[in-house]
């Protein structure tokens, strides 16, 4: 086998970073001649001495200055941002690369800030990485509730599920999918999410309605459906809105079918950030839901801008006329509350009638 040594361009390195020991420092591992064989074997360009990587597990070659990544028929496989590898696959900058249950990334930075290791990996991502199928793996996702009052009577009707973890860089659902999405796995995040939420959340009264989120790359009619029926089948009483942001409602043929399907579930329909973008209502009431939610920036300030009250409650007239419940998002103020309650708001929903909050001090049963 004839060895090239890598050339460096504009004096830059490509290496790769991670943690070789959970409980070491993350490294830098130059690439800086190919092709780079990884494996448990000492003899190779990197020795990784766990009993899950294959002896020659993998290798790196270079195509003028491109690297690509082989797999050399490893018993538990080479992953490039969660897809496992068959043949010859290209990797570059950030591309985030399992040796069977080791995670790294692939960088490129110039010679002279290299180095060796680096002492803090809190926020390293290929650290983060492995905090991630942490997650995933041990469900270690915290649910909290966020009241629903209806204006009539500020009886609490429901509970918005959202998620938090106590894993360090992933606390909200915002870090949990931005590292989700790279691995192309937000749908198996999402999924886990209400599954976690449901479970929780059951134990609150039970003619309580609990709201639950979607991620915008799921299929309607496909994976999703499939985890409403199980939720359905495991939590038969427990009443249920699945909620879809208005944006992920583009093909009005596919969201009747899922319409259709979750209204035999028994499970209830709400479009999500309604006026956060483009407002096509009259699309989305080709396929009504029960409650549509107003975005937090139609409300935002409302009590202050007389041009958005009556354009809001114009928009919450023609809702209600179409016997969909109106929600608005975001309240933080008692004069936004008042102003929302004025114009026909049914629903209300924000820090002003309470923030998420763990099960043990929601109502339960």
């Amino acid at each position: 086998m004839t060895t090239q040594i890598l050339p460096a361009t504009d004096q830059e390195l490509w290496f790769l970073e991670g943690l070789i020991d959970q409980r070491d420092r993350v490294q830098h591992i130059p690439i800086n001649s190919v092709p780079f064989r990884i494996g448990r074997s000492a003899e190779l360009g990197l020795c990784l001495p766990s009993p899950a990587v294959s002896k020659a597990h993998a290798e790196i070659v270079s195509v003028g200055d491109k690297l690509f990544l082989r797999d050399l028929d490893s018993t538990n496989g080479t992953f490039v941002n969660g897809h496992r590898v068959a043949g010859t696959t290209p990797i570059g900058e950030g591309d985030l690369i399992q040796f069977a249950t080791i995670d790294f990334r692939v960088k490129r930075e110039a010679a002279k800030s290299f180095n060796n290791t680096i002492s803090d990996s809190s926020c390293d991502l290929s650290g983060m990485l492995a905090r991630f199928h942490n997650l995933m793996s041990s469900r270690a996702v915290v649910p909290v509730f966020q009241p629903i009052i209806a204006f009539a009577d500020k009886s609490v009707i429901g509970y918005e599920i959202l998620s938090r973890s106590r894993i360090d860089g992933l606390e909200t659902p915002r870090d949990m999918f931005l590292v989700a999405e790279r691995l192309h796995l937000a749908a198996e995040l999402s999924t886990m999410l209400r599954w976690e939420g449901v479970r929780t959340g059951d134990q609150i009264i039970p003619a309580t309605n609990l709201f639950i989120n979607t991620h915008p790359c799921e299929k309607m009619t496909l994976g999703l459906l499939d985890n409403l029926r199980e939720l359905r089948e495991r939590f038969p009483q427990r009443p249920l809105t699945i909620e879809i942001h208005e944006g992920a409602v583009t093909d009005l043929e596919e969201m009747q079918t899922f319409r259709e399907a979750i209204t035999d579930l028994n499970i209830g329909l709400a479009y999500d950030d309604f006026g956060a973008g483009q407002t096509r209502l009259l699309d989305l009431v080709a396929v009504p839901p029960d409650y549509l939610k107003f975005d937090i920036k139609l409300i935002r300030d409302i009590h202050l801008h007389p041009q958005q009250q009556q354009m809001v409650e114009s928009l919450v007239t023609m809702v209600r006329d179409f016997g969909i419940a109106a929600l608005a998002e975001g309240i933080e103020r008692p004069e936004e509350a008042e102003i929302c309650q004025q114009i026909g708001f049914d629903f209300a929903q924000g820090y002003f009638f309470g923030r998420p909050m763990l099960v043990d001090s929601v109502p339960v049963a």
